[in-house]
């Protein structure tokens, strides 16, 4: 019995579909590349994303502590700049020690200045103190009509590098200064603060300068 036999139209037709099966699948190889490429994208992306993001969140601590620092120094300067010392008045003060930590600069300021956190004439001091390894910069309040007790410490900011007020005598800056001997009070007072936004970076810093006021012409 013979074979029926094919023309040329369904010949044709027989060529096409089996092109079509073919056209619908992928080999184990082809499969298997895929996903390497795919998996080599997914990387890249994944690592771009950390990358960035770790970025975006060192830009975010900076910014936090550069304005913490700046707030901080604003006020530092509104108080000082509000300072009072007058010799016949002995409650009254200003007194700039220089001090360190290891070779970082620990300045330990005290005087009397109008606040609004104290009815009257506020006694103020600001110093640095160490804890847990790391410097904090400490501030303290209280009456300066009080005679016993002791007033108020706040911490204000911690792992700081160094803590530096100078007074300007002339035209020099000091770190020491004693209106019970000087008679007078500085003409300017200039703060600076160096911290670190993370630990290992390189730490930056920050300064004002204050010029008191009281008994001055505005």
């Amino acid at each position: 019995m013979k074979s029926p036999q094919l023309g040329g139209a369904g010949a044709f037709r027989m060529g096409l579909s089996t092109a079509r099966c073919g056209d619908q699948g992928f080999t184990l190889l082809e499969v298997l590349v895929a996903l390497g490429i795919s998996a080599i994208i997914m990387t890249a992306l994944y690592s771009a994303f950390f990358l960035s993001r770790k970025a975006v969140d060192a830009v975010d601590d900076s910014l936090l502590r550069l304005q913490e620092s700046r707030a901080l120094l604003d006020i530092i300067k509104r108080e000082m700049e509000s300072a009072l010392y007058e010799s016949v008045k002995p409650y009254t003060l200003f007194k700039l020690e220089d001090r360190d930590y290891y070779g970082k600069q620990a300045s330990r300021v005290s005087f009397t200045s109008f606040s609004p956190l104290i009815p009257g004439l506020a006694k103020i001091g600001y110093s640095v103190e160490e804890g847990d390894g790391k410097l904090v910069l400490k501030k303290s309040i209280g009456s300066a009509f009080a005679k016993t007790g002791e007033p108020k410490s706040i911490e204000l900011m911690e792992d700081v590098e160094s803590f530096t007020v100078e007074a300007r005598y002339g035209d020099k800056w000091v770190k020491t200064w004693d209106s019970a001997e000087s008679n007078s009070m500085p003409e300017e007072i200039r703060v600076s603060v160096k911290v670190y936004t993370k630990k290992g970076e390189t730490p930056f810093m920050v300064y004002d300068v204050a010029r008191p006021r009281y008994g001055k012409p505005l």
